[in-house]
Protein backbone atom coordinates (compact mmCIF):
# COMPACT_ATOMS: atom_id res chain seq x y z
CA UNK A 1 0.00 0.00 0.00
CA UNK A 2 0.63 3.61 -0.84
CA UNK A 3 2.12 5.57 2.20
CA UNK A 4 -0.40 8.66 0.72
CA UNK A 5 -3.10 5.88 0.78
CA UNK A 6 -2.49 4.82 4.70
CA UNK A 7 -2.74 8.31 5.14
CA UNK A 8 -5.75 8.80 3.32
CA UNK A 9 -7.34 6.24 5.42
CA UNK A 10 -5.99 7.50 8.74
CA UNK A 11 -7.65 11.16 7.84
CA UNK A 12 -11.40 9.51 7.05
CA UNK A 13 -10.94 7.19 10.42
CA UNK A 14 -9.98 10.26 12.24
CA UNK A 15 -12.79 12.88 10.98
CA UNK A 16 -15.54 9.94 11.24
CA UNK A 17 -14.65 9.71 14.67
CA UNK A 18 -14.56 13.44 15.65
CA UNK A 19 -17.75 13.99 13.31
CA UNK A 20 -19.44 10.86 15.29
CA UNK A 21 -18.21 12.03 19.33
CA UNK A 22 -19.32 15.89 18.81
CA UNK A 23 -22.45 14.68 16.83
CA UNK A 24 -23.18 11.78 19.76
CA UNK A 25 -22.68 14.21 22.75
CA UNK A 26 -24.74 17.06 21.26
CA UNK A 27 -27.89 14.97 20.80
CA UNK A 28 -28.08 13.62 23.91
CA UNK A 29 -27.09 16.92 25.53
CA UNK A 30 -29.95 18.72 23.11
CA UNK A 31 -32.50 15.71 24.68
CA UNK A 32 -31.85 16.58 28.47
CA UNK A 33 -35.07 18.61 28.65
CA UNK A 34 -37.24 16.59 26.36
CA UNK A 35 -39.25 14.24 27.66
CA UNK A 36 -39.02 11.59 24.65
CA UNK A 37 -35.24 11.96 24.40
CA UNK A 38 -33.03 8.61 24.69
CA UNK A 39 -32.62 8.76 27.83
CA UNK A 40 -35.47 10.21 29.58
CA UNK A 41 -37.54 7.91 27.70
CA UNK A 42 -36.23 5.17 30.01
CA UNK A 43 -38.26 6.67 33.22
CA UNK A 44 -41.43 5.40 32.04
CA UNK A 45 -39.92 1.72 32.77
CA UNK A 46 -40.80 1.17 35.73
CA UNK A 47 -38.49 -1.79 36.44
CA UNK A 48 -35.41 0.34 35.35
CA UNK A 49 -36.42 3.19 37.20
CA UNK A 50 -36.79 1.49 40.31
CA UNK A 51 -32.51 -0.14 39.87
CA UNK A 52 -32.00 3.87 40.15
CA UNK A 53 -30.45 6.77 37.87
CA UNK A 54 -27.28 5.51 37.13
CA UNK A 55 -28.52 2.41 36.34
CA UNK A 56 -31.33 4.14 34.04
CA UNK A 57 -28.69 6.19 32.60
CA UNK A 58 -26.20 4.09 31.36
CA UNK A 59 -28.99 1.15 30.43
CA UNK A 60 -29.84 3.78 27.94
CA UNK A 61 -26.66 5.37 26.78
CA UNK A 62 -25.00 1.70 26.32
CA UNK A 63 -27.85 1.01 23.58
CA UNK A 64 -27.76 4.18 22.23
CA UNK A 65 -24.17 4.07 21.68
CA UNK A 66 -23.56 0.24 20.56
CA UNK A 67 -26.93 1.51 17.82
CA UNK A 68 -24.96 4.46 16.39
CA UNK A 69 -21.55 3.27 16.75
CA UNK A 70 -22.49 0.37 14.57
CA UNK A 71 -24.05 2.88 12.07
CA UNK A 72 -21.07 5.05 12.03
CA UNK A 73 -18.77 2.28 11.13
CA UNK A 74 -21.21 1.02 8.53
CA UNK A 75 -20.47 4.95 7.12
CA UNK A 76 -17.27 5.19 7.63
CA UNK A 77 -16.33 2.33 5.66
CA UNK A 78 -17.66 3.10 2.82
CA UNK A 79 -15.99 6.10 2.62
CA UNK A 80 -12.69 4.48 2.83
CA UNK A 81 -14.13 2.24 0.23
CA UNK A 82 -14.34 5.08 -2.02
CA UNK A 83 -10.88 5.67 -2.24
CA UNK A 84 -10.46 2.19 -4.14
CA UNK A 85 -13.36 1.00 -5.43
CA UNK A 86 -16.77 2.96 -7.09
CA UNK A 87 -19.06 1.97 -4.83
CA UNK A 88 -22.61 1.23 -4.87
CA UNK A 89 -25.95 0.36 -2.60
CA UNK A 90 -27.67 -1.12 -5.07
CA UNK A 91 -28.03 -3.33 -7.64
CA UNK A 92 -30.91 -4.03 -10.55
CA UNK A 93 -31.71 -5.76 -13.57
CA UNK A 94 -32.74 -8.45 -15.09
CA UNK A 95 -33.21 -11.80 -13.15
CA UNK A 96 -35.02 -15.14 -14.56
CA UNK A 97 -37.79 -17.15 -12.45
CA UNK A 98 -35.67 -20.12 -13.12
CA UNK A 99 -32.98 -18.31 -11.45
CA UNK A 100 -35.52 -17.73 -8.19
CA UNK A 101 -36.73 -20.84 -8.29
CA UNK A 102 -33.34 -22.72 -8.18
CA UNK A 103 -32.75 -20.30 -4.68
CA UNK A 104 -35.28 -20.95 -2.91
CA UNK A 105 -34.86 -25.06 -3.58
CA UNK A 106 -30.91 -24.76 -2.64
CA UNK A 107 -32.17 -21.98 0.82
CA UNK A 108 -34.23 -25.16 1.60
CA UNK A 109 -31.96 -27.98 1.28
CA UNK A 110 -29.64 -25.52 3.64
CA UNK A 111 -32.61 -25.33 6.08
CA UNK A 112 -33.30 -28.90 6.13
CA UNK A 113 -30.60 -30.31 8.22
CA UNK A 114 -32.43 -33.16 9.46
CA UNK A 115 -33.17 -34.34 5.94
CA UNK A 116 -31.75 -36.49 3.55
CA UNK A 117 -31.33 -33.21 0.78
CA UNK A 118 -29.43 -31.15 3.72
CA UNK A 119 -26.46 -29.21 1.62
CA UNK A 120 -23.79 -27.82 3.67
CA UNK A 121 -23.05 -24.43 2.10
CA UNK A 122 -20.52 -23.92 -0.70
CA UNK A 123 -19.49 -21.36 -3.57
CA UNK A 124 -20.11 -24.28 -6.09
CA UNK A 125 -23.71 -25.02 -5.31
CA UNK A 126 -24.47 -21.80 -7.56
CA UNK A 127 -21.89 -21.66 -9.82
CA UNK A 128 -23.66 -21.68 -13.42
CA UNK A 129 -26.75 -19.75 -12.07
CA UNK A 130 -26.73 -17.57 -14.92
CA UNK A 131 -26.65 -20.19 -17.32
CA UNK A 132 -30.71 -20.37 -16.09
CA UNK A 133 -31.89 -18.64 -18.61
CA UNK A 134 -34.77 -20.18 -20.21
CA UNK A 135 -37.75 -18.99 -18.45
CA UNK A 136 -39.37 -15.69 -18.16
CA UNK A 137 -37.41 -12.39 -16.83
CA UNK A 138 -38.45 -9.36 -14.94
CA UNK A 139 -36.29 -6.52 -13.57
CA UNK A 140 -36.05 -6.34 -9.86
CA UNK A 141 -33.82 -3.53 -7.73
CA UNK A 142 -32.01 -4.73 -4.65
CA UNK A 143 -30.70 -2.37 -1.90
CA UNK A 144 -27.11 -3.42 -0.90
CA UNK A 145 -25.32 -2.80 1.85
CA UNK A 146 -21.62 -2.47 0.15
CA UNK A 147 -21.57 -3.09 -3.90
CA UNK A 148 -17.90 -2.31 -4.43
CA UNK A 149 -16.26 -2.74 -7.97
CA UNK A 150 -12.57 -2.96 -8.25
CA UNK A 151 -11.39 -0.17 -10.72
CA UNK A 152 -8.24 -2.78 -11.51
CA UNK A 153 -9.18 -5.90 -11.60
CA UNK A 154 -13.00 -5.47 -12.46
CA UNK A 155 -14.35 -7.82 -9.41
CA UNK A 156 -17.80 -6.71 -8.37
CA UNK A 157 -18.13 -7.40 -4.44
CA UNK A 158 -21.50 -8.00 -3.08
CA UNK A 159 -21.42 -7.36 0.62
CA UNK A 160 -24.16 -8.11 3.55
CA UNK A 161 -22.53 -6.16 6.70
CA UNK A 162 -23.62 -6.93 10.31
CA UNK A 163 -21.51 -5.56 12.59
CA UNK A 164 -21.34 -7.87 15.00
CA UNK A 165 -22.69 -11.19 12.98
CA UNK A 166 -25.61 -11.48 15.12
CA UNK A 167 -28.24 -13.45 12.63
CA UNK A 168 -31.34 -15.35 13.63
CA UNK A 169 -32.34 -18.06 11.35
CA UNK A 170 -35.40 -15.93 9.48
CA UNK A 171 -32.55 -13.22 8.83
CA UNK A 172 -29.71 -15.65 7.72
CA UNK A 173 -32.11 -17.15 4.97
CA UNK A 174 -33.34 -14.29 3.78
CA UNK A 175 -29.95 -12.25 3.59
CA UNK A 176 -28.38 -15.21 1.83
CA UNK A 177 -31.46 -14.67 -0.65
CA UNK A 178 -31.10 -11.61 -1.29
CA UNK A 179 -27.59 -11.97 -2.19
CA UNK A 180 -27.93 -14.35 -4.49
CA UNK A 181 -30.76 -12.82 -6.23
CA UNK A 182 -28.35 -9.58 -6.84
CA UNK A 183 -25.32 -12.22 -7.76
CA UNK A 184 -28.22 -13.33 -10.74
CA UNK A 185 -28.78 -9.87 -11.32
CA UNK A 186 -24.77 -9.14 -11.78
CA UNK A 187 -23.80 -12.34 -13.63
CA UNK A 188 -27.00 -11.31 -15.85
CA UNK A 189 -26.12 -7.76 -16.87
CA UNK A 190 -22.11 -8.69 -17.31
CA UNK A 191 -22.77 -11.94 -19.03
CA UNK A 192 -20.55 -14.03 -16.33
CA UNK A 193 -19.84 -15.20 -13.17
CA UNK A 194 -16.61 -14.62 -13.08
CA UNK A 195 -16.10 -12.11 -11.43
CA UNK A 196 -18.84 -11.50 -9.11
CA UNK A 197 -18.08 -12.40 -5.48
CA UNK A 198 -20.75 -12.34 -2.66
CA UNK A 199 -19.70 -12.05 1.08
CA UNK A 200 -21.29 -12.00 4.16
CA UNK A 201 -19.33 -9.43 6.71
CA UNK A 202 -18.65 -8.37 10.86
CA UNK A 203 -16.38 -5.23 11.64
CA UNK A 204 -15.05 -7.38 14.50
CA UNK A 205 -14.91 -11.46 15.45
CA UNK A 206 -17.50 -11.71 18.17
CA UNK A 207 -15.37 -14.62 19.32
CA UNK A 208 -11.86 -12.67 19.38
CA UNK A 209 -9.81 -11.48 16.39
CA UNK A 210 -8.27 -14.47 14.76
CA UNK A 211 -10.27 -17.35 16.29
CA UNK A 212 -12.50 -19.42 14.33
CA UNK A 213 -16.43 -17.67 13.15
CA UNK A 214 -18.67 -20.17 14.66
CA UNK A 215 -22.15 -18.19 14.76
CA UNK A 216 -24.05 -21.72 13.71
CA UNK A 217 -27.29 -19.46 12.05
CA UNK A 218 -24.63 -18.11 9.57
CA UNK A 219 -22.94 -21.36 8.88
CA UNK A 220 -25.89 -22.92 8.43
CA UNK A 221 -26.61 -20.70 4.87
CA UNK A 222 -23.04 -19.09 4.44
CA UNK A 223 -19.94 -20.76 3.32
CA UNK A 224 -16.87 -20.31 4.86
CA UNK A 225 -15.28 -18.91 1.47
CA UNK A 226 -18.15 -16.33 1.41
CA UNK A 227 -17.55 -14.37 5.26
CA UNK A 228 -15.66 -11.53 5.63
CA UNK A 229 -15.00 -11.26 9.38
CA UNK A 230 -13.11 -8.31 10.97
CA UNK A 231 -9.58 -8.15 9.61
CA UNK A 232 -10.71 -9.14 6.15
CA UNK A 233 -13.63 -7.05 5.81
CA UNK A 234 -11.69 -4.22 6.51
CA UNK A 235 -8.22 -5.49 4.56
CA UNK A 236 -10.71 -5.91 1.53
CA UNK A 237 -12.47 -2.48 2.45
CA UNK A 238 -8.85 -0.58 2.33
CA UNK A 239 -7.61 -2.93 -0.28
CA UNK A 240 -4.83 -3.48 1.86
CA UNK A 241 -3.25 -6.70 3.89
CA UNK A 242 -2.72 -3.99 6.83
CA UNK A 243 -6.50 -2.15 5.95
CA UNK A 244 -7.46 -3.70 9.52
CA UNK A 245 -4.34 -2.72 11.46
CA UNK A 246 -4.72 0.74 9.92
CA UNK A 247 -8.19 1.22 10.96
CA UNK A 248 -8.10 -0.06 14.63
CA UNK A 249 -4.43 2.18 15.07
CA UNK A 250 -6.47 5.32 13.80
CA UNK A 251 -9.27 4.36 16.28
CA UNK A 252 -7.59 3.90 19.34
CA UNK A 253 -5.64 6.97 18.74
CA UNK A 254 -8.94 9.06 18.44
CA UNK A 255 -10.89 6.88 20.85
CA UNK A 256 -10.73 9.31 23.26
CA UNK A 257 -12.65 12.18 21.63
CA UNK A 258 -15.86 9.40 22.33
CA UNK A 259 -14.59 9.10 26.22
CA UNK A 260 -15.07 12.56 26.21
CA UNK A 261 -18.09 13.09 24.28
CA UNK A 262 -19.54 10.47 27.05
CA UNK A 263 -18.03 12.35 30.16
CA UNK A 264 -19.59 15.40 28.68
CA UNK A 265 -22.76 13.30 28.54
CA UNK A 266 -22.62 12.05 31.78
CA UNK A 267 -22.16 14.98 33.30
CA UNK A 268 -25.62 16.58 32.22
CA UNK A 269 -27.52 13.96 33.26
CA UNK A 270 -26.05 12.79 36.47
CA UNK A 271 -23.94 15.50 37.85
CA UNK A 272 -21.73 14.94 40.84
Amino acid sequence: MLVNNERAIRTVVKMAVESYASGFSDRHIREFDDPEGTINMKIHNVFIHALGADIQYYSALARSLDSSLGNMLEKMAITIAELHYEVSQHVQGPIYQEQTDFIAELLESYKNTRGTNHKKPSVKDYVGISKKNSSSKHSKRHESDYYLRDRETGMHYLIELKIGGDLDNKKARSEKEALLEQYCILANALGTEEKVRICFATAYNRYGEGNPWKQGRVLQFFAEEELLISSNFWNLVCKSEKGYEIVLDEYTKNAYKIKNALAKIKQTYLPE
